[in-house]
């Protein structure tokens, strides 16, 4: 049976991520905020629940899962190789709204789906799923949502669609953009492709970095 908790207060929050840490850890699935839409994520190295989260959306091993992680430092042993232009992005952006696809390191010991060797991985700008992070260390994320239907942007939405598949529902109000990130495709080593224009426009991206996106 699933638990939702109110992280709005401080205490709350020490009590709802406590919980989330041990679920993810015991390889069930958690929902948490993220500054773009609620996430329904798990252990990113635990094969059978990131099998169960796909599962819980309705969704296949074609659409494999994206990375949440809680410091720059971590993109460095999940990538093969980060470029210049991939850091400029990364000090710009992270924590923020932009997933980057990179290569992925080949020694990983997981299975995030058919992802063609390459990994999407962000850092998302929302203090409870940074704590998260923090203890459980890379998720694989998807939004919080079943295959098709809107994007969850609180836990009590989430909860609508998902029931009990979901061990820990973290609850700590709207999420504040309320739409997902924007995905830069990074894994050619050419010039950034967009392949999901999200809640961070290529305007915003040229204008700070002058990384050309195409």
């Amino acid at each position: 049976m699933s638990v939702l908790y109110d992280c709005s207060a401080d205490h709350g929050r020490e009590t709802g991520v406590g919980a989330a840490t041990a679920a993810a850890q015991g390889g069930h699935l958690v929902v948490m905020p993220t500054d773009t839409v609620y996430g329904l994520g798990c252990d990113a190295f635990d094969q059978g629940a990131v099998a169960a989260l796909l599962s819980a959306k309705g969704r296949g091993r074609d659409m494999p899962t994206p990375v949440l992680i809680g410091s720059w430092a971590t993109v460095e042993g999940l990538a093969a190789t980060v470029s210049d232009q991939a850091w400029q992005l990364i000090h710009a952006f992270w924590p923020g709204p932009l997933s980057l696809v990179l290569p992925v390191a080949p020694s990983l010991a997981w299975d995030l789906g058919e992802t063609r060797g390459t990994v999407m991985v962000r850092m998302p700008l929302h203090p409870v799923a940074l704590q998260v992070l923090a203890k459980v260390g890379p998720m694989a994320v998807s939004s919080a949502n079943r295959s098709g239907q809107p994007p969850a942007r609180t836990a009590a939405e989430a909860r609508e669609q998902l029931g009990d598949s979901v061990s820990v529902y973290l609850e700590s109000g709207p999420a504040p953009l309320g739409e997902p990130s924007t995905i830069l495709d990074l894994s050619s080593g050419g010039e950034p492709t967009v392949l999901r224009q999200g809640a961070l426009s290529v305007r915003q991206i040229t204008e700070t970095t002058g990384v050309p996106v195409h």
